[in-house]
């Protein structure tokens, strides 16, 4: 990680709503440097200005489906900050519960692509970064979900890109060892987003019933991934969960 003197540079993918944005904010708040990446620039330029970091903040467009977008992302970081300590790939997608057999394949492909070939993208271009820095290395942080363990009903492609996402952690985790790379992972359930708040008003359960879960407050998974962010190198919190304490994990189904 980066000296006393020398700043602490994140990039954040989905940086414009939900967790993304409590853990971009965390950040800035304790004195990092952070690339806000997203689709929508004017989402971006708000949770910038909402920071009050000044220039420590950086709104940067980016599909990370795109490896050309995500490459370009890399290099503006490099170009703004000359280094990178941190990457939070949370950008994440969803799709129409609906049964498996009736799903349309492009929603399939549009949540694997973002929520899986969105993170090894960012992770790649982290690689090439980090281990060519001195000091070398940095750490890279997964949002895995609590859908990467169990899944909910009619969840398949997004159950599935997120247990991939535990795959990825892991061989990341293990071949990042011999540049000072280390990768971890964080599990939430029932954070107060866009994307969770049906939880709150009712889901459907692996009976079939409709019930509204506990929720918790987004916020305390940004408190958490600052956490995750602020350990030494030599020091890894691997996997993480954090959830509604009430919410159907343990016991599920």
């Amino acid at each position: 990680m980066a000296g006393p003197s020398t700043p602490r540079v994140a990039i954040v993918t989905g940086a414009g709503s939900g967790i993304g944005r409590a853990s971009a904010l965390a950040l800035l708040r304790d004195g990092w440097h952070v690339a806000l990446a997203g689709r929508r620039p004017d989402v971006l330029q708000a949770v910038a200005a909402e920071s009050g970091a000044g220039t420590r903040a950086l709104a940067v467009p980016t599909d990370i489906t795109s490896p050309d977008s995500v490459a370009a992302l890399f290099a503006a970081v490099k170009q703004a900050w000359g280094r990178l300590d941190l990457v939070f790939n949370n950008a994440g997608l969803n799709a129409p519960g609906v049964p498996l057999e009736d799903l349309p394949v492009e929603k399939w492909l549009a949540v694997v692509n973002t929520n899986l070939t969105g993170a090894f993208l960012c992770t790649q271009q982290a690689f090439r970064m980090m281990k060519e820095q001195v000091p070398m290395g940095g750490r890279i942080i997964n949002n895995g979900s609590i859908s990467a363990h169990v899944p909910r009903p009619d969840s398949a492609p997004y159950t599935a890109s997120k247990h991939g996402i535990t795959g990825l952690t892991k061989t990341t985790a293990l071949d990042g060892r011999k540049y000072d790379i280390a990768c971890c992972q964080i599990d939430v359930g029932n954070a107060m987003t866009e994307l969770a708040a049906r939880m709150s008003k009712g889901v459907k359960q692996a009976n079939g019933e409709i019930k509204a879960e506990p929720m918790i407050d987004v916020e305390d998974v940004g408190r958490t991934v600052l956490h995750m962010a602020n350990q030494p190198l030599h020091v890894n919190l691997f996997t993480v969960t954090i959830m509604a304490t009430k919410m159907p994990f343990a016991g599920r189904g």
